[in-house]
């Protein structure tokens, strides 16, 4: 059975879908983007700290889906701009430190309100 999941520790959907959806032993994060979940807002404009967001909003989905960063499995990373590739690279690093998930990483044309990051998650639980 499905089971949709919410939490207020990440921005809300901003559109028709759900933060996750947890299946089972198994849980899909929707796309997480660098927006303050306290006051709904873009945070800053620089991918360090956006990366820091979208990691930290990740991070909420994950547990309030009873998993967490180290039974990720698989991520898909979006950068509106491959220049920022390294700089993403070393803050997604640090918050998966040895544990590190199969991983894509593409360049789009933009992202909704746009932000230069966005990733999703496929986690076990």
């Amino acid at each position: 059975m499905l089971e949709k999941i919410y939490t207020d520790q990440a921005p809300a959907a901003i559109g028709p879908y759900s933060q996750a959806i947890k299946i089972e032993n198994t849980l899909y994060t929707s796309g997480q983007i660098p927006v303050d979940p306290t006051n709904g807002k873009v945070i800053s404009t620089e991918i360090t700290e956006q990366a820091q967001q979208v990691m930290k909003n990740l991070q909420a989905v994950l547990e309030e889906g009873g998993s967490n960063l180290n039974s990720v499995i698989k991520t898909t990373c979006f950068l509106t701009d491959m220049a920022d590739f390294a700089a993403f690279n070393e803050v997604y690093g640090s918050y998966f430190g040895d544990h590190k998930p199969a991983r894509s990483c593409v360049a789009v044309k933009e992202l909704p309100l746009n932000v230069r990051v966005e990733v999703e998650a496929i986690a076990v639980i």
